[in-house]
């Protein structure tokens, strides 16, 4: 059953594309397999003449289909969002430990490379640069909010050395850390 506002063939494109931007708003359903998917689901893709569109997951199911293994289409998230929110949980709680890519490979289950590619895709960042992110977010509301000296600032927002700290402060921020401070204390909140 075809959505009233998509034609077989503007949906076809999608599955196609693997579109994400269409997840929810119909599922691909084979016939050969009695699978249904979202239209962004990476699986080979069928035989066109093999393919059903569904406008809900309980239609495909009414019509004896199951939900694909691979990209979960009965989760609110696709299983990649599920691990770019994993991994950013796990960073999060443990920004202030030397985490290794490694490390966080072994906590999701996956290959580092594999990973950091989906990682990577979904978020434009790799895991190791997100961490520096959370750490450098952390320490500017240390310095903005608290007495604490750079040096203090530097550990409890979980770097190791001091000059990996400044050096990356001043990348992502555009400031050294105690200009930083200076310009948040001039600015009124």
């Amino acid at each position: 059953m075809e959505r009233a506002y998509f034609t077989f063939d503007e949906m076809w494109e999608k599955v196609i594309a693997c579109d994400r931007r269409y997840d929810g708003l119909f599922y691909t359903a084979v016939k050969t397999t009695k699978i249904y998917c979202r239209p962004s689901c990476r699986s080979r893709k069928p035989k066109k003449s093999n393919v059903e569109f569904y406008s809900t997951m309980a239609e495909a199911e009414a019509k004896g289909f199951r939900a694909c293994k691979r990209c979960r289409p009965e989760t609110e998230y696709t299983p990649d969002e599920e691990l770019v929110r994993n991994v950013m949980a796990y960073l999060t709680a443990r920004y202030k430990d030397s985490i290794s890519l490694q490390d966080i490979a072994v906590h999701v289950g996956l290959s580092p490379s594999y990973l950091e590619r989906v990682f990577k895709q979904e978020t434009a960042e790799t895991p190791h640069a997100c961490l520096e992110r959370i750490r450098i977010d952390k320490a500017a509301h240390l310095l903005t909010h608290t007495r604490l000296s750079n040096l203090d600032v530097c550990f409890e927002a979980g770097f190791q050395s001091p000059s990996n700290f400044y050096k990356i402060f001043r990348k992502r921020k555009a400031h050294s850390p105690s200009e930083f401070r200076k310009l948040s204390e001039a600015v009124p909140s």
